[in-house]
């Protein structure tokens, strides 16, 4: 089958980018018959990546199966600056990893840190064991899977928490809210109720001149830097206009 009609099939379906994706499926299929069938899963919705299996993150592929979070283009712009603050052999932690995308980079940075990771999502876990083998990968809720002797050590505390708000979880495109975990999706009430999590637990886990850094949406970056600053942390903002990417940035004393 040539490009040009799995791209036919796939616009028909509504996909955006047709010819793309129709690309990345022909190089994945290695029959006939697996492409006809990724073809007909991608048409009926499934993202493109739980299709194939792996997703593209800061030039790494990082692998990904039903169930679990697509790592978002926009994240690298969190991955790249977490990864610039790791200092050489310190401690990395990846809180609300996912399939370990963030991790991953960290772990392919100059600085090689110790790296631990954790999701409260079996499926999750199991992707990214998979994508962080030298990493420690623990399974619960934010940081009470993590070994207690990190605490005060973590130099790169990283959390993709999840900040769309409670009530707009309906309006995500049907990729993200029939495909991936409502887990890795709803920020609750306003977006914030994770993170406010993070943020009041991060400074017994921070080394002294640690940083967290966490994604958020623009409207909640006010609300989200004052919770930093409550808890004793100096915050700061960055973004990245071409990404959409807005990130906090917050330093323990």
């Amino acid at each position: 089958m040539t490009v040009s009609r799995v791209a036919a099939e796939l616009r028909a379906a509504g996909c955006v980018f047709a010819e793309d994706e129709a690309r990345v499926l022909l190089a994945a299929a290695r029959t006939r018959a697996e492409l006809d069938a990724m073809v007909a899963r991608r048409a009926a919705g499934a993202p493109l990546e739980h299709v194939v299996g792996w997703a593209e993150f800061c030039g790494l592929r990082i692998a990904v199966g039903p169930g679990v979070f697509v790592p978002r283009r926009r994240t690298e712009f969190l991955a790249r600056r977490a990864a610039a603050l790791v200092p050489p052999g310190g401690v990395a932690v990846d809180l609300c990893c996912g399939s370990g995308a963030v991790g991953a980079v960290l772990d392919a940075s100059a600085a090689r840190p110790g790296l631990h990771a954790a999701d409260i999502d079996p499926a999750a876990v199991a992707c990214a064991r998979r994508n962080l083998p030298a990493a420690h990968v623990y399974e619960g809720d934010l940081f009470d899977p993590l070994p207690p002797a990190l605490r005060g050590r973590v130099d790169v505390l990283v959390a993709n928490v999840p900040y769309v708000p409670s009530g707009e979880v309906a309006l995500l495109p049907s990729e993200a809210r029939d495909h991936e975990p409502r887990t890795a999706l709803d920020g609750g009430a306003d977006g914030l109720r994770i993170a406010r999590r993070v943020v009041a637990a991060a400074p017994s886990w921070l080394a002294p001149g640690g940083h967290l850094l966490f994604e958020t949406g623009r409207r909640q970056l006010p609300a989200a830097l004052r919770a930093a600053a409550e808890h004793g942390l100096r915050p700061e903002a960055a973004a990245d206009d071409d990404l959409d990417a807005t990130i906090v940035i917050a330093a323990r004393a």
